[in-house]
């Protein structure tokens, strides 16, 4: 691996992970006054409606982003940057025009979705309406962000998801503040809204930069007349025949041939969380009542999904990351670079997401009350928490799915991904009528973590065929035991603060201390096991980020004094 292709990676993964931390955390905190302003119900609506937008935003798309990105960096690896061009234009036409047809299918077919199929209600239909035109933004925000990944020109991504985030945050409690006074249906059409606001002025950042990188090009253009420069353009194209031999039909032909199988195993995680807040009120309506299915829809929508999917941000930037690495690579026949990116890309995705994995899961009970406060019923009271840590478990699974199928996607590997993410829903259909009936909101749970570990088991096997790579090898062992020792003593000093920290009279107050306290107190175990259990050596501390590094090097000396 050379060290600009270990840079790219890096410094690409850490603008990316810090914009999707911003961007997340701000999503999370949005959830706050939305619980609040409306309540479990409330945001049943609004989850269902967010949820159906989420997937049809990649169908719109239909996964072209993400190929897109892949043909861009092979393209550019191989110096047909004109090639490149063209085929971008051709992708933000396809934007403009699918956006459009999903704004109007998305808005007609409402309430089909949200009060025949999830049993929703009118809310949900307004909700759904409210955030139809943000599907007017999002496919060319989307395109354009695959264009900069495939150049690795990160930071313009990673602004443009905080700007939307702040904007979306903005306007969605605004909106619900004001509309709340109408009912509650318009409240949650208010929050939706926020999203449409979001895109607008996510997609003035995405313009400003392509104005800035078209501005660059055109420089270096310039720059580039030298003798050798102009017998190397004069060269490539009499090889590659001229641009407008580049047809649009060609193009979309083999942006659909990739984008298509990208977009099945794109829509993983968003389909999933689809199908929870789709079978939640069918499945458990006789069980715990109408009312009360409605509110867990509300708990597992705007509590649960929202902080089980702070690990798996890392998961997602370094997927985004590699693919256009790897497919230079793959591209370029080297296999060994190709095995190397794949241990680290694992290596990093697993060490960096276990710990958020393992403080959001301990420390769930405290986090919700104080994030979210009290659900609105006492069989929220006693299960909420419980759900928030089940679900953050299970995205451990997520992360090494998303990881792996993004190497799978970056080799061109894209057949084995659509029939891993086939075997991987239909665990989940299973699993969730089976174990619903059983154990109610748990086993859907559950078998959401189910149909991850079975698409990361068969990535896995997939990539050992192709590559030769490691993960953790000998140290996996050590990795459970350290897993096994942070769960004993986390959830120990959890049942303790629980029982015992109540400095203050004010309820929110208490929460927020024993979250701050079992936060820190696992977050400072996790680098002392890995190194107790020697699961991290000096040799991979090397290999990391900087800022792990000093994290590492810090809990290293603090032993040393011990």
């Amino acid at each position: 691996m050379t060290k600009v292709t270990k840079d790219s990676l890096v410094k690409g993964t850490l603008i990316l992970t810090v914009a999707a931390l911003v961007a997340r955390f701000l999503g999370v905190f949005q959830r706050i006054p939305l619980v609040h302003l409306l309540h479990e119900e409330g945001m049943a609506s609004y989850v269902i409606a967010f949820n159906l937008y989420s997937i049809l935003l990649v169908v719109a798309t239909a996964g072209i982003p993400s190929a897109l990105s892949k043909m861009v960096a092979e393209k550019r690896a191989i110096g047909r940057p004109h090639e490149a061009e063209r085929i971008y234009k051709a992708a933000i036409l396809f934007a403009v025009i699918a956006g459009a047809v999903m704004t109007v299918l998305l808005y007609v077919f409402a309430p089909i979705y949200a009060e025949s199929i999830s049993k929703g209600g009118h809310d949900a239909t307004l909700a759904t309406r409210a955030i139809a035109p943000a599907m007017l933004f999002f496919p060319l925000i989307a395109i354009m962000r695959g264009y900069f990944q495939g150049r690795q020109h990160m930071m313009p991504n990673g602004i443009s998801q905080v700007v939307e985030q702040v904007f979306r945050l903005i306007t969605s409690i605004a909106l619900a503040f004001f509309l709340l006074d109408i009912s509650l249906g318009w409240g949650v059409a208010g929050a939706s809204f926020g999203g449409v606001i979001g895109g607008a002025a996510a997609l003035a950042v995405m313009l400003y930069y392509a104005v800035k990188l078209k501005r660059q090009d055109a420089q270096l253009l310039k720059s580039a007349v030298s003798q050798v420069a102009s017998e190397q353009m004069s060269a490539s194209r009499s090889e590659d025949g001229p641009v407008e031999l580049l047809r649009y039909r060609d193009i979309y032909r083999s942006l659909f041939k990739l984008s298509i199988p990208i977009v099945v195993f794109s829509v993983t995680v968003t389909l999933v969380y689809l199908i929870d807040t789709s079978m939640i009120i069918p499945l458990l309506q006789d069980a715990v009542g109408t009312s009360e299915a409605s509110r867990l829809v509300g708990i597992l929508g705007g509590r649960a999904q929202s902080l089980a999917g702070i690990p798996i941000i890392l998961a997602i930037a370094l997927s985004q990351s590699v693919v256009p690495i790897i497919s230079a690579a793959y591209s370029r026949k080297d296999l060994k670079q190709v095995g190397q990116q794949t241990t680290r890309v694992l290596q990093l995705a697993i060490l960096s997401g276990l710990p958020a994995v393992l403080v959001i899961s301990i420390a769930a009970r405290p986090l919700d009350w104080f994030l979210f406060g009290y659900e609105d019923s006492a069989y929220g009271i006693a299960h909420g928490p419980a759900i928030i840590s089940l679900l953050t478990a299970g995205a451990m699974f997520q992360i090494i799915m998303q990881t792996s199928g993004a190497v799978l996607m970056g080799m061109g590997r894209m057949k084995p991904l659509m029939i891993h993410v086939a075997v991987g829903i239909a665990v989940k259909l299973v699993g969730s009528f089976v174990l619903g009936q059983w154990v109610g909101i748990y086993g859907i749970v559950v078998s959401t973590g189910l149909c991850f570990i079975v698409m990361s088991w068969l990535n896995i096997r997939t990539l050992r065929k192709e590559v030769s790579f490691t993960i953790l090898g000998r140290r996996l062992g050590g990795l459970l035991l350290t897993i096994l020792v942070i769960a004993a003593l986390g959830f120990g000093a959890e049942w303790l603060t629980h029982s015992y920290v109540l400095p203050t009279p004010w309820f929110r107050l208490n929460q927020g201390i024993q979250a701050v306290l079992i936060c820190g107190f696992t977050a400072a175990l996790y680098p002392v096991m890995l190194m107790l259990t020697r699961v991290v050596t000096k040799e991979d501390v090397s290999s990391f980020p900087s800022p792990v590094q000093k994290l590492i090097g810090k809990a290293s000396r603090l032993m040393k004094r011990s």
